[in-house]
C-alpha cells in the first residue's frame, strides 16, 4: 500500500483519471475533457507546481478548446442555416431525453441511438415551431423541412465536435505521458 502514494503510484492514478476523458467524450452524460485537468491536478499534488505545470496547462487548454468546439459546432450549424436561437436548446433537451431512454419509439437503440436521434428530434421540433411564427411565417410542411435540415446540421455539428474532443483527449493523454517523463 505504501507504493500507492509514491510519485509513481500517483502518476498511475493521474493517468487513470485522465483516461476517463475518452469515454466521456462520446457518452453525453459523462464529463469528458474535464478529466484531463483533474488528472493533472492529482499529479501536481504529488510532485508540486514547479514540476507539473506543463501538464496542467496543456490539460486546461485542451479542456477549454473542447468547450469551444461544442459551442462552435452548435453555433455554426445553426447560423449557417439561419436557424432560430432556440434550435440548440431543443437539441440539448432532445439529447437528454434520448439518452435517458425517454423516447418510447426507440426500444431497440438505447442511449447511443437516443444520443443521435434525440438532438435531431429536439432541434427539428423547436425549429419547426419557431419557423411557423413571424417573421419567417412558413407553412407547416416547409417549416418541418427546414426544421429537419437544421436538426441534421446540429447532429452533424455534435458528431464533429465529439470526434474533435476524442482527438483532444488522446493528445492530452499523450502529452501527459511525454511531459511527465522528463
Amino acid at each position: 500500500m505504501s507504493w500507492f502514494w509514491t510519485p509513481d503510484g500517483v502518476w498511475w492514478i493521474a493517468l487513470l483519471v485522465q483516461l476517463l476523458a475518452i469515454p466521456g467524450t462520446f457518452l453525453p452524460l459523462l464529463p469528458g475533457l474535464i478529466w484531463l485537468p483533474v488528472g493533472s491536478l492529482v499529479w501536481m499534488g504529488a510532485v508540486g507546481w514547479a514540476q507539473a505545470w506543463p501538464e496542467f496547462i496543456l490539460a486546461t487548454v485542451l479542456f477549454g478548446l473542447g468547450l469551444i468546439a461544442d459551442l462552435l459546432a452548435l453555433g455554426l450549424a445553426s447560423a449557417r442555416l439561419k436557424a432560430s436561437r432556440w434550435s440548440a436548446a431543443g437539441a440539448g433537451v432532445g439529447l437528454l431525453v434520448g439518452v435517458l431512454g425517454l423516447l418510447p419509439a426507440l426500444p431497440f437503440g438505447g442511449p447511443l441511438l437516443g444520443a443521435l436521434f434525440g438532438p435531431w428530434l429536439g432541434a427539428t421540433l423547436v425549429e419547426t415551431w419557431f419557423t411557423t411564427k413571424p417573421p419567417r411565417n412558413l407553412g407547416w410542411l416547409e417549416a418541418l423541412r427546414q426544421g429537419s435540415v437544421v436538426g441534421l446540421a446540429v447532429v452533424a455539428g455534435l458528431l464533429i465536435s465529439k470526434i474533435a474532443q476524442f482527438l483532444m483527449a488522446l493528445f492530452g493523454l499523450a502529452g501527459f505521458v511525454i511531459l511527465s517523463f522528463h
